[in-house]
């Protein structure tokens, strides 16, 4: 008879090291954290912050802190601790020994959470290259705390398999997967510059994980996306198209969430994917307007936004969730944004609005024309309707008669029939 066995949860307790510089609040760190183990399925039985001016290069923690925290996990049996800083290989070994049981890091944490959510050909090669980077750089010195390693987060994907072959073969994949993650890149830049020729506009929807981008996108498009109300629960990029009302067509992409301490492996390994953003022509910045720490996701967004070379993109922020209890109120206007608009993308509140708003920043990059196209000119009739949007068309006497909005190209195209 065959007995089904429960799933063992692994518990944990959330370490931080708080120095004071103010670049990121410790306690709402460790918040994010508790979210990032929930997602990867572990349960959080206690937290324990250290004020250092550093962080210790050789153990993390201080000696006595080690000590406190030693006995801490005794007391709620916990089987493994989570560090909010990425670790270096000497720190994971000597904690581990001392502690006696297993360590984790944010960046080994956010990795597992990826290789459980990316679901495309791409996804999959971009997370298991950022993994065996990660494990790459933390190879040195894992012998016997290898057997702490178990299942459970850290050993998805590549994980622990990968952990037990030796440089030279984690190199060579490294390198194949490098190769593989250039033909899919070479690929999305074929169908990103069938787009551009298009002159469909593009709209990227960017944001904290977590925002509601992919139910903002369902609701817009129709989509399907997975939405689920977790950290990072769509990892693939989705570009879906849209005609409005007016008879406007526009293209809208979904893009991977950004998050405080991202991985810079990570940003490596999706910069494809997220310089989605980069090539659009208009950026809707979704924010979760019920998170008390809005105001600094903002920031870490706006941050990536510039280290992939998208902060001068037009913004349009988007205050989504209005719906939720507690939302704190007035939602002031973003500096750094066009247009700052409230929506709730679950319950449909003010998405007309939202068309309405990004119709008028993409009318406002062309230009509003009349022309008479005569009728032996027919050819020209598929650069109106391909890159123009038209607000009103009929039949003359002497050829076709359009009122419509186009860019500076298509205008000087066309220019010979101006009216």
């Amino acid at each position: 008879m065959l007995y089904e066995t429960e799933k063992q949860v692994e518990k944990v307790v959330l370490v931080a090291i708080d120095t004071g510089d103010g670049e990121f609040d410790t306690e709402s760190c460790l918040d994010e954290l508790a979210e990032l183990a929930k997602t990867a399925g572990a349960e959080v039985v206690g937290r324990l912050i250290q004020k250092r001016e550093a962080i210790n290069r050789a153990t993390y923690l201080g000696k006595g802190k080690i000590e406190e925290l030693k006995a801490y996990i005794e007391t709620v049996e916990a089987t493994g601790i989570i560090c909010d800083d990425e670790l270096n290989q000497n720190q994971i070994r000597n904690l581990e020994n001392a502690l006696d049981t297993k360590v984790m890091d944010r960046t080994l944490l956010i990795l597992d959470i990826f290789a459980q959510r990316a679901r495309s050909a791409e996804g999959k090669v971009q997370v298991e290259l950022a993994q065996l980077k990660y494990n790459l750089a933390h190879l040195t010195g894992r012998g016997k705390e290898m057997s702490r390693l178990g299942g459970g987060i850290g050993t998805r994907g590549p994980g622990e398999k990968k952990l037990e072959t030796d440089r030279r073969n984690i190199a060579d994949r490294i390198s194949d997967l490098n190769k593989e993650l250039k033909e899919i890149e070479r690929h999305r830049n074929v169908l990103r510059e069938k787009r551009l020729e298009s002159k469909v506009p593009v709209i990227a929807l960017v944001g904290y994980t977590n925002a509601g981008k992919s139910t903002l996108l369902n609701t817009l498009t129709g989509a399907g996306v997975f939405a689920e109300d977790k950290l990072f629960a769509t990892l693939d990029t989705t570009t879906r198209a849209v005609e409005t009302e007016s008879g406007a067509k526009y293209l809208f992409t979904d893009t991977v969430g950004f998050i405080q301490k991202l991985p810079h492996n990570l940003i490596k390994a999706f910069r494809a994917t997220l310089e989605e953003a980069k090539y659009s022509d208009i950026l809707l910045h979704v924010v979760d307007a019920s998170n008390p720490m809005r105001n600094e996701q903002m920031n870490v967004v706006y941050k990536t936004l510039k280290e992939l070379g998208a902060e001068d993109k037009p913004v349009i922020t988007v205050y989504n969730k209005i719906d939720k209890d507690g939302v704190q109120k007035p939602l002031l206007k973003d500096p750094k944004a066009l247009e700052t608009i409230s929506i709730s993308a679950k319950k449909e509140i003010n998405i007309d609005l939202l068309i309405q708003k990004t119709e008028e920043i993409i009318k406002s990059f062309k230009q509003s024309i009349e022309v008479l196209i005569p009728y032996s000119e027919g050819h020209l009739l598929s650069i109106v309707h391909g890159n123009c949007e038209i607000t009103k068309s009929e039949n003359r006497e002497n050829g076709y008669y359009f009122e419509l909005y186009a860019d500076e190209e298509t205008k000087n195209r066309l220019q010979n029939f101006v009216i």
